[in-house]
């Protein structure tokens, strides 16, 4: 090409108008060059000078050119897809041969030169209806599957309710069980306590029978006169007193005491088993009218005039 400029510059062309030519005709001769600077004289010249255009191919291969061929024979000879030897489908990428490994459990794959082919439209749909087909059938096992699962929390919901009741019942009659021992035992407690009271008030009309019975008759009397101001009249001998005690609220109390008995067991007898409201209180008789004292509650009935019979009034304090 240095030759074809030399020729130009030797027949009057500046040398960047003659490798302008050059660059524009291509190279081709000098013949094409000249043609172009009589068709261009117009054409400003370039300062700069212009990279020089390679020269065609010789015929003969150079050690370029058979480099750039083998590359070119590498190329063509590169994998340009993934085969499964299994089932031997092509893939493209890596991905979709690891769902395919993962789905259809073959291990066995290569590099292929096989470029893999575009699907066709009746292929795009066949391949879609097996997609859609497969998306139904799998949300038809899903609905499936949550019936199932719902039917199950629910018979695990009316176990849970069951066995909620049956624990709440069990403990209702436990509660009761423990209500009806409770007054089964404060039932039982009132009858001991009402037991001792009775043993009680017996043992106390015995001390006092036997109190009494050791004093002789005719000290009775006596004694009588020192403590009260009008002796009462004792009309024969009388063993029992039957006396009506007529409570606050107009009920009728009715009992036999021992003669001898001091008048406090008659007040004991009516605190245990008085009906009306409770509190302090005294007693008295009508005839002769008389309210008895502190003093008379350690004298026998007899000697108060209450034998062989009499009526008490209770009456508030």
């Amino acid at each position: 090409m240095s030759e074809f400029i030399n020729i130009l510059v030797e027949m009057g062309f500046s040398r960047p108008r003659a490798e302008l030519a050059i660059t524009k005709t291509k190279a081709q001769g000098v013949e094409q060059a000249m043609e172009w600077l009589l068709a261009n004289e117009e054409e400003p010249e370039i300062e700069s000078v212009v990279e020089p255009v390679v020269q065609s191919q010789p015929l003969s291969d150079t050690p370029e050119s058979v480099e750039e061929k083998a590359n070119t024979e590498q190329q063509e000879k590169q994998a340009k897809s993934f085969k499964c030897d299994d089932c031997g489908k092509l893939f493209t990428k890596s991905e979709e041969v690891e769902f395919h490994a993962a789905k259809s459990k073959h291990t066995n794959f290569s590099e292929s030169t096989e470029e893999k082919k575009p699907l066709t439209e009746e292929e795009k749909k066949e391949q879609l209806a097996k997609i859609e087909a497969k998306l139904k059938q799998r949300r038809l096992e899903r609905e499936a599957r949550e019936k199932a699962e719902e039917l199950e929390r629910e018979k695990g919901r009316i176990r849970s309710g069951k066995d909620l009741l049956e624990a709440k019942r069990k403990q209702e009659e436990a509660e009761m069980k423990k209500v009806m021992e409770q007054k089964k035992r404060e039932k039982q407690e009132e009858k001991l306590a009402r037991e001792r009271v009775r043993q009680q008030i017996e043992q106390d009309k015995q001390a006092r029978k036997a109190l009494f019975g050791q004093k002789p008759e005719e000290e009775l009397p006596k004694t009588e006169v020192t403590t009260t101001l009008v002796k009462p009249v004792v009309s024969g001998n009388y063993s029992e007193a039957k006396l009506c005690i007529r409570l606050t609220d107009g009920s009728v109390l009715t009992q036999t005491f021992g003669a001898k008995e001091p008048l406090s067991a008659v007040r004991l007898y009516i605190e245990i088993n008085r009906t009306d409201e409770p509190g302090p209180f005294q007693l008295r008789v009508h005839y002769p009218s008389k309210i008895f004292t502190m003093d008379d509650y350690d004298k026998p009935l007899e000697f108060l005039g209450l034998a062989p019979s009499a009526v008490l009034v209770v009456s508030k304090t």
